[in-house]
């Protein structure tokens, strides 16, 4: 008679946290079922990972069990795309005490900077050229940002005099500007 031990399979599993990133950020990848782990896409050994994927990427991580038994599952990150935010000003250039409309477009939500608060179109009046920031937000939680500068051009300062200042009725004066 021979006698041959069947050892279990392992039952790994595999998680991310977060499950969908918005692009540029980062999940951490963890295994668990077994003794050690190899993961695919060149990510070496170990129970825990932290990507950086570009794009929506499934990842492979094969467990070993002390027995040297293996069995393998999938984790995908989702990767959300950031919003493409623009920022406009009509008119770019006022005069002082003039004003102007700042609209943001790219995204579903938008919140500016200088404590405009939210939506998608502000009008301001700056006393002086000014940046104003806007952060949009689309239907994933991605936020993206963009800026867009008003110019403040000065009032001219007008005088104006006449030579001589009184005059007999019929008699003339000379008037200067400048």
């Amino acid at each position: 008679t021979v006698s041959v031990t069947v050892n279990p399979l392992p039952s790994v599993s595999a998680s991310a946290s977060p499950a969908a990133i918005c692009n540029g950020a980062s999940s951490v990848l963890t295994a668990s079922g077994a003794s050690t782990y190899s993961w695919s896409s060149g990510l070496g050994t170990g129970a825990s990972k932290t990507v950086t994927p570009s794009a929506t990427t499934t990842y492979t991580v094969t467990g070993t069990s002390t027995a040297g038994c293996t069995g393998t599952t999938t984790v995908s990150v989702i990767v959300n795309p950031l919003p493409t935010v623009t920022a406009t000003a009509s008119p770019t250039a006022i005069c002082s005490g003039g004003s102007s409309t700042l609209s943001a477009s790219g995204a579903n939500t938008y919140t500016w900077s200088h404590s405009l608060g939210s939506g998608s179109s502000k009008t301001v009046a700056p006393t002086s050229t000014t940046t104003y920031s806007v952060t949009g937000t689309n239907q994933y939680g991605c936020s993206g940002t963009a800026t867009v500068s008003v110019t403040v051009n000065p009032l001219p300062s007008v005088s104006a005099s006449a030579s001589p200042a009184a005059i007999c009725n019929g008699a003339s004066s000379v008037l200067t500007a400048s």
